[in-house]
């Protein structure tokens, strides 16, 4: 184990994380959701491709999916396909700073599912988080006008809450698996891309527009949402005792791409906004309370 090594590959991911968000926005101003996913799954489906060749993984890729082609084809569709056309259409549809503070509660809507599907058992303590977690969701979505209810688009809050329950549904059925994570995610965007492909051609998606800005910024997106950052994170976790420790370092995330989002496009962040997220990172810590309870507990048996 590497600590040190662990650490830094860990900020680093965090950091690359917290930038996402401005990307989405920039790449929004001259590509559609669908335009987005394609490319991106196309620029992350090349990088992981050569990084499994690099790592000595390539073989491995036939070999999984032919193992449960159902499976893989299902977990496709799911991510990236529909999991990032919703989340970019919420994007599109809110500002940043809104729709990714709220689709930051897909941990929470995952300990619900888990419950639902995996038959996990929910603790009073996850019963506080989540209601934590989704009253900060509630202050976003009406900017703190909680008597009024106004809301800022509700398709887009609609949105970012059903990206959650995609998010967290991907998450239980990866549970079901044992197989390489960066081979699943390369398959997940090869199963993708075709179908991404098909849809632009059926639905006569102009590319005239795009500048060299709108290239760059989805293959920003490409690389440091879906691609590179995913393996720096798996392999932090991979040189580190402390999962935990490595693991926390997400909830610096959200709060950095808010300063980005402000300084870089200069969008407007609501003390509203910022409070519902700090009430949302707020449940989650309450939940790794619980889970570091647990294993103390666990230990002292």
């Amino acid at each position: 184990m590497d600590e040190r090594r662990a650490l830094v590959l860990g900020l680093a991911s965090v950091l690359l994380w917290s930038t996402v968000a401005t990307a989405f926005k920039i790449t929004l101003q001259q590509l559609t959701p669908l335009q987005m996913v394609t490319v991106a799954s196309a620029v992350s489906s090349a990088v992981l491709l050569i990084i499994c060749g690099v790592t000595g993984k390539l073989a491995q890729v036939s070999r999984q999916f032919y193992a449960a082609p159902l499976y893989y084809l299902c977990m496709g569709l799911i991510n990236p396909l529909a999991y990032y056309l919703i989340l970019f259409k919420a994007y599109a549809l809110l500002p940043a700073s809104q729709a990714q503070a709220i689709n930051y509660s897909w941990a929470i809507t995952l300990t619900v599912m888990a419950a639902l599907f995996l038959g996990q058992r929910i603790t009073k303590k996850d019963w506080i988080a989540a209601f934590i977690s989704y009253f900060g969701v509630v202050i976003i979505a009406t900017q703190g006008q909680l008597l009024h209810l106004h809301v800022t688009s509700l398709t887009g809050v609609g949105l970012a809450l059903l990206s959650t329950l995609l998010w967290a549904g991907y998450w239980i059925l990866n549970t079901k698996k044992t197989a390489d994570p960066i081979v699943s995610v390369l398959l997940g965007f090869l199963i993708a891309l075709p179908i991404c492909i098909i849809l632009c051609l059926y639905s006569d998606t102009s590319w005239s527009g795009v500048t060299w800005t709108g290239w760059a910024a989805v293959s920003y997106v490409g690389l440091f949402e879906m691609g590179i950052t995913f393996v720096l994170w798996l392999t932090a976790l991979k040189n580190t005792k402390n999962t935990a420790k490595i693991s926390n370092l997400i909830f610096i995330s959200p709060f950095i791409s808010l300063i980005l989002l402000a300084t870089i496009i200069g969008e407007t962040i609501h003390i509203s906004t910022l409070f519902g997220l700090i009430m949302i990172v707020g449940g989650l810590l309450v939940q790794q309370t619980k889970r570091k309870n647990k294993k103390t507990t666990d230990t002292s048996i």
